[in-house]
């Protein structure tokens, strides 16, 4: 094996995806995860991952974790992992530890998290990234990994450097890892699939895959993703696959297995990362003149099952959108 990055990379968030890319980085870089979710980091601590690969290997992985700050060493890579709605909470965390010359990547679901992290550590220092590596918490120290797929990480002039650095680093780490000059492609065509799979798998409680084996959920999924790229067009924006429909379809297939990020939530009364997803939708659509109705009842939807509210199958989601 080659020897170890002397970089530190700090990753922000202990959940499914801080879990799986910091115990690949961990390979190649000095890595210390950093987060608040005791349970996790209990498990982490005492135990150790286990990684439950696609092709059905484990594998362990002795961690570096912790909740207390002071034992972060200062950063030439913040990876920020925790869900969109925190990400102005751990800004304060991040500025603490990015050295001077570092870089903050978020690779969240989601519109937005850009723009608060570079209110808390500049312009300069912040980039966007986006994945589409899968994940699953199956319990405190217990993860399965659902599926391979790219990442890009955008750069902006005066980070080449640093971004092309950190490229490297989550290649040589086993992430297929792309560097783009404009990340809105990949981030609208993420957040149309996501938009499409995972409100729907959060309000029925199925995996991804069962949204492709019914055909009404299918349109269903394909309507919500199709109104996303309708609203990335008004912007000038394509996606980076010709299709939503079949994209949404095949990625939903190819995570069968997998559950959501918002069924994770939901499963753990956990608040979900609707706001980012169909929410800006909702709120992108509505300055561009666009209608979009799908995700705005899904949007509804979730906010009504969080508070405890709505507890909806098949049928009566069905119910509920002939009336839209």
């Amino acid at each position: 094996m080659a020897s170890k990055s002397s970089l530190n990379i700090v990753v922000f968030g202990v959940g499914a995806m801080g879990s799986l890319f910091g115990s690949r980085l961990a390979r190649v870089a000095n890595v210390t995860l950093f987060g608040h979710w005791p349970q996790q980091i209990a498990a982490l601590q005492e135990q150790g991952l286990t990684v439950m690969h696609p092709d059905g290997r484990e594998s362990r992985h002795t961690l570096n974790v912790t909740n207390d700050l002071s034992q972060v060493p200062a950063a030439h890579i913040a990876l920020i992992l925790v869900k969109s709605y925190q990400t102005e909470r751990v800004m304060s965390e991040v500025t603490q530890v990015l050295r001077p010359n570092g870089i903050a990547i978020t690779l969240q679901n989601g519109l937005g998290n850009l723009d608060q992290l570079a209110k808390g550590v500049g312009q300069k220092r912040a980039v966007q990234g986006v994945t589409a590596q899968g994940a699953t918490i199956v319990e405190p120290g217990l993860l399965r990994h659902a599926g391979e797929g790219l990442t890009y990480l955008a750069q902006s002039s005066g980070q080449e450097r640093q971004v092309a650095r950190a490229a490297k680093l989550f290649n040589k780490a086993g992430f297929a890892t792309e560097i783009v000059d404009n990340a809105d492609s990949v981030i609208w065509g993420k957040l149309a699939i996501n938009a499409g799979i995972n409100p729907l798998t959060a309000l029925l409680n199925v995996p991804n895959g069962f949204l492709a084996q019914d055909e009404k959920l299918q349109r269903l999924m394909s309507a919500a993703a199709s109104e996303v790229a309708q609203v990335a067009r008004a912007q000038g924006i394509n996606l980076p696959f010709a299709d939503v429909t079949s994209k949404t379809t095949e990625v939903s297939q190819a995570t069968a297995s997998n559950r959501s990020s918002m069924l994770q939530d939901m499963s753990r009364s956990a608040p979900t990362e609707i706001e980012a997803i169909s929410g800006a939708v909702v709120r992108f659509g509505q300055s561009l003149g666009i209608p979009t109705p799908i995700n705005k009842f899904l949007l509804w939807a979730i906010k009504t099952k969080e508070a405890g509210l709505l507890n909806l199958s098949l049928e009566g989601l069905q119910a509920e959108l002939a009336n839209i």
